[in-house]
Formats: C-alpha cells, sequence, structure tokens
C-alpha cells in the first residue's frame, strides 16, 4: 500500500470503487481528510486511478474481482500489515429483467447475481477481517429491497433475495462475533441514479453521497450489527 503524506489520516479499504456510488464515497472521504484504498475490476483505467492522479500518496488503487477467490487471498497478501479503520464492501449486481419472478429467472443468472450480492462480499469480509482493528468498522452496501418486513409491493424478486440472502450471512456473522467491540454495518443506500439504479431514481449521487459518507462515519465506535438507511435509520428485517 502506498503511505501517505499523512500517516496519522484514518485509512478506508472500499472493494468496488471504480465508478457509482463507491467511486463517489472514495472522493468524499478524501475531501473530509482520509486516506483510500479502492478497488476495481481489472481492466480498463476507471475515475479511481484519475482520482490517484491527483491526491498522490492518499489513494491507492487495488485489482480486484470479488467473485474469484484467488483474487481475494491475493488483495490479503498485498495489504498484508496494513491497518484499515474501516472495510466497506460496495460490489453489487441485478439481473437484466428486473420485472421477471424468481421462477422465471434462469438458473446462470440468478447464480451470478448470488454470487456477486450474497456470497462474494461475505468472502471478502471473513478474507480481509483481520486487517481492520478490534474497534474499527465493517460495512457492507446493501439495500431497502433486502427488508423482508419491507416487502409489502413485491418486484425485483431476484435482486430483492440476494439482498435478503446478504443481511442473513451478515448477521449470522455478527453473531458469531457476539461481544466484539467492532462496529458492523449493512447500509442501504435509497434508490439513486447509477448505473445500477438507473434514470428514474429519485436522487443523484452528488445529494446522497454525503447522508451515506454521514451513516457510516457516525457507525464507528458502535459495537454491533445495524441495518440502516442513509440518515442512520433502521430498517426493519
Amino acid at each position: 500500500m502506498t503511505q501517505s503524506s499523512n500517516d496519522k489520516a484514518p485509512v478506508i479499504l472500499l472493494i468496488g470503487a471504480s465508478r457509482g456510488l463507491g467511486y463517489a464515497m472514495a472522493a468524499e472521504c478524501l475531501e473530509r481528510g482520509w486516506n483510500i484504498v479502492g478497488t476495481v475490476r481489472p481492466g480498463a483505467r476507471t475515475p479511481l486511478h484519475d482520482l490517484a492522479d491527483t491526491h498522490p500518496g492518499r489513494v491507492t488503487v487495488e485489482r480486484l474481482d470479488v467473485t474469484e477467490p484467488d483474487q481475494i487471498a491475493a488483495l490479503h497478501d498485498r495489504l498484508s500489515g496494513s491497518r484499515f479503520d474501516i472495510l466497506f464492501v460496495n460490489a453489487g449486481t441485478a439481473n437484466d429483467r428486473q420485472d421477471e419472478t424468481i421462477a422465471q429467472v434462469s438458473t446462470e443468472e440468478f447464480v451470478n447475481v448470488m454470487i456477486t450480492n450474497a456470497l462474494s462480499p461475505m468472502r471478502v469480509v471473513e478474507a480481509l477481517q483481520d486487517l481492520v482493528p478490534a474497534d474499527g468498522l465493517i460495512g457492507i452496501m446493501s439495500s431497502g429491497q433486502g427488508s423482508i418486513a419491507g416487502n409489502e409491493k413485491g418486484g425485483h424478486e431476484v435482486y430483492r433475495g440476494s439482498k435478503s440472502a446478504l443481511n442473513q450471512y451478515m448477521r449470522s456473522y455478527a453473531a458469531r462475533h457476539a461481544g466484539e467491540p467492532r462496529a458492523l454495518l449493512l447500509l442501504a443506500p435509497g434508490w439513486i441514479r447509477t448505473a445500477l439504479g438507473g434514470p428514474d431514481a429519485p436522487f443523484g449521487i452528488e445529494e446522497a453521497i454525503p447522508d451515506i459518507v454521514n451513516t457510516l462515519l457516525s457507525k464507528r465506535g458502535k459495537p454491533g450489527l445495524e441495518y440502516l438507511d442513509r440518515l442512520g435509520r433502521a430498517i426493519p428485517w
């Protein structure tokens, strides 16, 4: 990891920071005095690379495909010895046809969504947790659509199911680590205009991201798992 010109600055490890909410979180945290290590999928140059170029020593770009366990292990090896105040996992996807029911989706697409949204984030958490100190924070980008109690209108069935599964797995992780001082967070950003959210979402990234980062940072020092929206309000499981 590149050493910062300010070694006392807090550091966040953002998994999935090439674009959209992940990149916006990196830029916002940078403005608030944090140093950033962000991951992007192997391949083309991303806006995160530009951010690193304009902030030498404060932004480090790492390559990672979260669906590849070998790449997660390799990232851990590269970061071994580093310590991160926050680990936040932002990877996510959706099936192409959001109106199809769970019985209509192809097996291949169902597996892809579940691996990306539920299995891979937990693999990252399990693999990288030792890089976060006992009083640090581990968070994952969830969704209000993962709330079972809140599902009164249906729709988006495959995506909903993947986020509900993610929430369940994170609750299991929290149960295994009960009594530990580390803060754990499932963060639901709301419907935002991103590549995943689409153009009809009511909120833009610029207006939503300060609230998202506020909620993330305010969770520091509060042990245990919470499922919160971007304004810090509890979401029913």
